[in-house]
């Protein structure tokens, strides 16, 4: 029993620490430790432990029989030379430190295979219970900017501290590379007199009378600061650009791979996308769910305050300054803001995990689609998105099948909405429609796939078939996360159908950002499903997507995914639409 509980601690811990941060592993690992504590006990009282200290190992006789074995090996490997002893004494040691196992003859082996096993037991109770009992981030004051768009921007900013109200806004317009003359004076937005529990602390403002395609830099009378810059016009690049850049992944847990010295609130994927923000000059971070793990390693309330700590705790972490101060971010929800694989609609816990996701996330997204919805579009310049809810209007996953009419991903009015923005004629320039989803639209990935699009497939297919119907010379693409895994997936049409080659769509899926990846492969492309893998990378705890859409205006659009792991570029890929011919598509397309 000491052996197998002290295995259980140490391969539970290193599981849960360094490789999948589980809600099953703290209470395995607990109940490990109590029956590891009561069957040393056992053991060593069997012994008259410690007075068999300083007595050999042959001379502890219950303990012959656990190493008998490891005393013949040593003595036949060393071949009865004088070595054998040394070599035995080794193995003994050894055996000890491995098994968790006490030592009658060594106070000192003893005393380290037990602090193995207490230390593997207090990182994961550390990584439980350090950060949200020590950093509530009560004190939270921060800033950020969200939706930019080509003559607005959405900031919005925390202040627990009545003694820094009212608090002013203001904003300046500062020299872009364009070289065009500014005027640098600063110029007030607005102020907030009053700040309660009721938002959390937070308020929101608008800049408006902004010009497009320019820099600006926002002030906080609290001392918070930032910089933002304007969307090009529709249909068009910024004149020092020949492209629109923007960033896209999901999910993000702190501490995560563990580290004991590092900070509880640190995010190890954070410093790889801050290291390549000032290279890739992206407008904005398109985040697609999974901000916080409310279930992940453990729950500890279902109430809004303990909703809303998590996210002041990602928004305090030390290294949030350096992926938001020049980058604004886009949000949609995905499970693990509510509860894993979510699908009860608007039922408890949602009510309190909406809480914070409105305060902190859709209060600074793009417009809503109408009044009250959580789902979002916007233009800008050559492209064109829509942030699609995936969890708040779903029917349930089980007990129907995926194949079933009566199943809805989206509700009818998200999908109404949806399919008349495929279906809408884009601005001069738009070359490309992007279809935000927080989950998978492929169902290659089958390890847990009726949670994702493959559990919709009725839905899907009238999706897809709209997609493919877009009008000449425009591209899909979908953007997703949720796997813990990259993977491109093209989606051509059926052969001898009535959409050319050259309408095929496209799926790309990042993740995570700053989470863990799965040990196992659960991504296969199988024959006559049509869904062909063009890329899959599943290791890396740290992936993140960007999007360069070309400008131009040309017949043809012009864009390249870079997949970047753990800090380096490892993949790109380039997509081209079909031509306009003769009013209707062409036949080619770069897709693989």
């Amino acid at each position: 029993m000491v052996v197998l509980s002290s295995t259980t601690i140490r391969i539970g811990a290193y599981i849960f620490l360094r490789w999948i941060p589980g809600h099953h592993a703290p209470p395995v690992v607990l109940l490990s430790a109590v029956l590891y504590a009561i069957a040393f006990i056992s053991v060593c009282q069997s012994q008259g432990w410690p007075a068999a200290a300083g007595r050999t190992p042959s001379s502890a006789s219950s303990f012959n029989g656990i190493i008998e074995g490891e005393r013949k090996l040593a003595a036949k490997s060393s071949g009865g030379k004088r070595g054998a002893s040394k070599k035995e004494r080794r193995t003994w040691a050894g055996w000890i430190l491995l098994s968790g196992l006490p030592d009658p003859t060594s106070f000192q082996l003893t005393a380290a295979t037990v602090c193995i096993n207490l230390l593997a037991c207090l990182f994961v109770a550390d990584m439980v219970y350090r950060a949200p009992m020590m950093y509530p981030a009560h004190d939270l004051s921060f800033s950020r900017v969200g939706y930019v768009s080509d003559t607005t921007a959405s900031l919005i900013v925390r202040e627990p501290k009545g003694s820094q109200l009212p608090i002013f806004v203001s904003y300046r317009e500062v020299p872009h590379v364009s070289g065009r003359a500014v005027d640098e004076s600063w110029k007030a937005v607005g102020k907030a007199y009053w700040l309660s529990n009721e938002t959390d602390h937070t308020f929101t403002m608008l800049i408006s009378g902004l010009q497009p395609s320019s820099r600006y830099q926002y002030a906080v009378s609290n001392n918070q600061t930032g910089h933002f810059t304007t969307a090009p016009i529709a249909g068009h690049t910024a004149p020092d650009s020949d492209k629109l850049t923007f960033l896209t992944s999901s999910c993000i847990k702190p501490h995560f791979p563990y580290n004991p010295l590092s900070h509880p609130l640190s995010m190890p994927g954070f410093k790889h996308l801050a290291r390549w923000i000032p290279d890739l000059k992206a407008s904005f971070m398109l985040f697609l769910g999974d901000f916080i793990y409310i279930d992940v390693p453990r729950r500890l309330g279902s109430d809004p305050e303990t909703y809303r700590r998590e996210y002041r705790q990602v928004y305090s972490s030390p290294d949030w300054p350096s992926v938001s101060q020049y980058l604004p971010w886009i949000h949609v929800m995905d499970d693990h803001e509510i509860a894993n694989d979510w699908d009860s609609n608007t039922t408890v816990p949602y009510p309190a995990a909406a809480d914070p996701w409105h305060i902190y996330h859709t209060s600074v997204n793009p417009p809503p689609v109408s009044l009250g919805a959580s789902y979002f579009q916007f233009t800008q310049g050559p492209a064109s998105f829509f942030l699609m809810d995936t969890r708040r209007y779903r029917t349930p996953s089980q007990p129907l099948s995926a194949n079933s009419s009566e199943k809805s991903m989206l509700g009818p009015e998200q999908l109404s909405h949806l399919l008349t923005f495929l279906s809408r004629r884009e601005p001069e320039g738009v070359k490309w429609k992007f279809v935000i989803s927080s989950i998978p639209f492929t169902r290659n990935w089958r390890f847990g796939s009726t949670d994702t699009w493959a559990g919709y497939l009725h839905e899907r297919q009238i999706i897809l078939e709209a997609m493919w119907s877009v009008s000449p010379g425009i591209g899909v693409v979908v953007l997703s996360g949720d796997r813990h895994e990259f993977a491109a997936t093209a989606f051509p049409p059926p052969e001898g159908s009535r959409w050319p080659f050259s309408a095929t769509v496209h799926e790309f899926s990042t993740s995570p950002l700053s989470m863990f990846y799965l040990p196992f492969r659960t991504y296969e492309e199988r024959d006559g499903e049509g869904e062909v893998c063009v890329k899959y990378v599943p290791d890396g705890n740290s992936k993140f997507g960007a999007v360069e859409v070309m400008g131009g205006k040309g017949d043809q659009g012009v864009m390249r995914f870079r997949l970047f792991v753990d800090g380096e570029e490892v993949w790109d890929h380039v997509l081209t639409t079909g031509p306009t011919v003769m009013g209707g598509r062409g036949s080619d397309a770069v897709w693989g």
